[in-house]
């Protein structure tokens, strides 16, 4: 028995909430006593049972319904009523990964999972992160902010693709590989506008480099931050690491571990990093602060062959969740 003292909490109101639900139901399935909160859109806090959590199918396809009544009416409340426990955050985007959530906890000084505030903000903005690790002498993929504006946007577009005849569109905060797109033509960029257009979101147009695909996590443990093997992602002809992809198995193949020289790879703290190892050596894309953790995700893939196990992986994070807030609470 395992996860005594914590809650999972998942769900929240991104677009990667039904992700959030599949990270939810792996940690589950190894903290078999932690309680578990599901953060509905509408932003109140309903309690949901192993038993609920586990039977439900299809997570990546659907959306999570919670059969019992919302017990808190805003995630402060939910807590302000359990402020002993320790979260363990299987949210992803939005408030869960941008610092919201993260400074909530840390205002009242509990415990929970992943980077501080500060940490998650500057890693989920990534356009920021970029600039971050640019100043840390890393090379990253030379990018452009897009106009809301449609037509400065579509000129914006066509002048990356006159420079680098093939270019990456994604939102500027956000995850799962939700709302990507990849441009080669004029066709593709106004595709692209339009998605722009009906989302709303900020959105940066990011130079295509040629190269091994690889993702890799950094887990923090007794004797500090350590990366783990790293996974590549090799894509069928004509296909993109989008969101079928990545959970659905569509055109990709996972390899983990990844076959490149280990020495190539730097990053520190708990993370998915990103990155393309091109013929000119590696080129930074973006971070994750609290990467996936489904059945299906690269972290535990990862661990796997390293061979540490999910279990000892979370008590881990359990135990550095404490420690954190202990130093809070005596500073």
């Amino acid at each position: 028995m395992s996860g005594s003292g914590a809650i999972i909490l998942f769900g929240g109101t991104s677009n990667e909430r039904r992700v959030s639900v599949a990270s939810a139901q792996h940690i589950a399935a190894v903290l078999d006593e932690a309680a578990a909160w599901f953060l509905a859109p509408t932003g109140a806090v309903h309690p949901v049972t192993g038993d609920e959590l586990a039977g439900f199918e299809r997570a990546f396809e659907r959306d999570f319904k919670p059969a019992a009544a919302a017990a808190f009416p805003s995630v402060v409340a939910a807590f302000e009523s359990q402020p002993s426990q320790v979260y363990v955050l299987a949210l992803h985007g939005g408030e869960g990964e941008d610092g919201t959530i993260q400074r909530m906890l840390e205002a009242r000084r509990i415990a929970f999972t992943g980077p501080g505030a500060e940490a998650s903000a500057r890693g989920f903005d990534k356009e920021v992160a970029k600039q971050v690790v640019s100043s840390a002498g890393v090379r990253i993929a030379r990018s452009v902010h897009l106009s809301k504006d449609p037509k400065v946007m579509r000129r914006e577009m066509a002048e990356m693709l006159a420079i680098y005849r093939r270019v990456v569109v994604k939102p500027v905060a956000g995850g799962s590989s939700v709302g990507l797109y990849h441009v080669g033509s004029a066709q593709d960029a106004d595709q692209a506008a339009r998605g722009i257009e009906e989302s709303g979101e900020a959105y940066l147009a990011e130079e295509f480099v040629s190269g091994t695909e690889l993702t890799i996590g950094v887990v923090d443990g007794p004797s500090g931050s350590r990366a783990l093997p790293a996974s590549e992602v090799r894509l069928d002809q004509g296909r993109a690491f989008d969101y079928e992809g990545k959970y659905l198995g569509k055109g990709t193949k996972e390899i983990t571990p990844a076959d490149v020289a280990p020495a190539a790879l730097e990053c520190e703290g708990y993370s998915r990093t990103d990155v393309i190892s091109s013929p000119d050596g590696p080129v930074f894309l973006e971070l994750n602060t609290l990467p996936g953790l489904t059945r299906a995700s690269f972290l535990p893939q990862q661990l796997a062959v390293e061979g540490t196990s999910m279990l000892s992986f979370l008590e881990g994070q359990l135990a550095i969740a404490r420690n954190r807030r202990d130093r809070a609470q005596r500073a």
